[in-house]
């Protein structure tokens, strides 16, 4: 009984269209974010002096802002992940749950 559903739910078109955009806007959203990432990171090891430079006449260097700027940019890409699985991705989900 349980491989008889198994196979259904993999074959049915809502699965398939569920699981190759689930899969392909995560891989997006990865990628962007290893680029953000490992691009501060290159930022620290090559380009020490524009990270050290300071902002105006204050004690704040570029470092800093751009630092937060990676961690809001996670907290955005976490949220635009989220609001779109409660949306479409649920929405498929429950296709796929009523055998549509």
């Amino acid at each position: 009984m349980e491989q008889n559903l198994a196979e259904r739910i993999a074959a049915s078109p809502s699965y398939q269209r569920l699981k190759t955009t689930r899969s392909r806007f995560g891989w997006t959203l990865t990628i962007s974010m290893l680029v953000v990432y490992y691009g501060y990171i290159l930022l620290i090891a090559f380009n020490k002096d524009l990270l050290s430079a300071r902002i105006g006449s204050g004690v704040m260097t570029w470092g800093i802002p751009i630092g937060f700027g990676v961690i809001i940019f996670t907290i955005v890409v976490t949220a635009i992940y989220v609001r779109r699985a409660n949306s479409e991705f649920d929405a498929l989900s429950d296709q796929i749950k009523q055998g549509r």
